[in-house]
């Protein structure tokens, strides 16, 4: 029990290391990009438990961070209006307003991963390009829907007159749901990263995650063996849609962010696929590299304005070409050969 908990709180630990120590030294800037750094992180581990894990193609992913960042955004709006009467955030450590950062974002996680429920269900009957082709509409389903929501309500005595579900379809429609209080740090991100990390890790080396690799190899002999291959892949589309609506969660309440349905649509997702592709199908540690860099890259690129968007995608190509399984391939970053750890522990095997 007490071993078990180590990892998590070596993470947790991290996360407040960088909170009270590297944000008040590196700047605004900086700590916004680690952020970016961290929520994309989610993103991409959480996507690769279903394209990796299970073999499956999900590019809908995004949709599943909308319900999130939404679902968490509409409680810490409207519920800072309910216990406080305006939507300032409550500074302190730990104080009200993080507690209900905190729930607003379990809550996301909870919706989100009963969608994912909803949706895979039937559809993770399918397999190959039709499975793409429902995630997609789901994306584009929901988009739309939240395009058609209400406008904000602004001030408390409207807030606390209106309904349950007034409340819950006054969302901003196409302008997006702005006024969202800023919860979002380091703290909240990377306590968050950990425990994805954690869970994915895990789940690979488990027995489920055997089963899962199964289904991405054989899918046929996966279930010729005993395997319930649709009951597995439910199981990991669930909990690939939580982290995403985690993910949402700490987005909507991000400095500078403004939740807008157009943002978290299909090129989102796009994004999150191309994520763990490039870190390789499978690997965990390949999905942190490559959310590092395709969070970075663009930002390294922004004084070559006019030829960064196709210097981006050239990078992409060439990297398809020259290495298609991705950066790690199925493996994670201690089990290749030039791993120090790796090189220690073959030459004490040897000796």
């Amino acid at each position: 029990m007490i071993r078990g908990s180590v990892p998590i709180l070596a993470g947790v630990a991290f996360a407040v290391l960088l909170q009270l120590a590297a944000g008040p030294i590196i700047g605004p800037f900086a700590v916004k990009m680690l952020m970016d750094i961290g929520i994309n992180i989610v993103l991409a581990v959480s996507l690769n438990l279903v394209n990796g894990f299970t073999g499956q193609f999900s590019i809908g992913h995004a949709g599943f961070m909308a319900v999130g960042g939404y679902v968490a955004g509409c409680i810490t709006y409207y519920g800072s209006f309910l216990l406080w009467g305006s939507t300032q955030v409550q500074v302190g450590w730990l104080s009200g307003g993080d507690l209900l950062f905190l729930g607003g974002c379990v809550a996301g996680a909870v919706v989100a991963g009963a969608t994912g429920y909803v949706v895979g269900l039937p559809s993770l009957r399918l397999r190959g390009d039709y499975l793409a082709i429902v995630t997609l509409g789901f994306g584009e389903i929901l988009r739309v829907l939240l395009q058609r929501t209400g406008d904000v309500i602004g001030t408390a005595d409207e807030v606390r007159k209106a309904s349950v579900l007034t409340l819950a379809t006054s969302l901003g429609g196409s302008l997006g749901f702005s006024g969202i209080p800023y919860y979002t740090d380091l703290f909240w991100v990377y306590s968050f990263v950990a425990v994805t990390l954690i869970v994915a890790l895990r789940l690979k080396f488990s027995s489920y995650g055997r089963a899962f690799l199964s289904i991405r190899e054989n899918e046929i002999a996966a279930s010729a063996v005993g395997i319930n291959t649709t009951k597995l892949k439910v199981r990991a589309f669930v909990l690939a849609a939580g982290f995403a609506g985690i993910a949402g969660g700490l987005f909507a309440h991000e400095v500078g962010t403004s939740l807008n349905p157009r943002e978290l649509g299909f090129q989102k997702s796009f994004d999150i696929v191309i994520m763990v592709v490039l870190g390789g199908m499978g690997s965990v540690s390949g999905a942190v590299l490559a959310a590092i860099v395709l969070t970075l890259l663009p930002e390294a690129l922004r004084g070559f304005s006019e030829f960064r968007m196709p210097i981006y995608a050239l990078a992409l190509i060439l990297m398809m070409i020259l290495r298609p399984q991705g950066i790690l391939g199925l493996k994670e970053l201690w089990e290749l050969s030039w791993f120090p750890g790796r090189k220690r522990g073959r030459k004490e095997k040897g000796s």
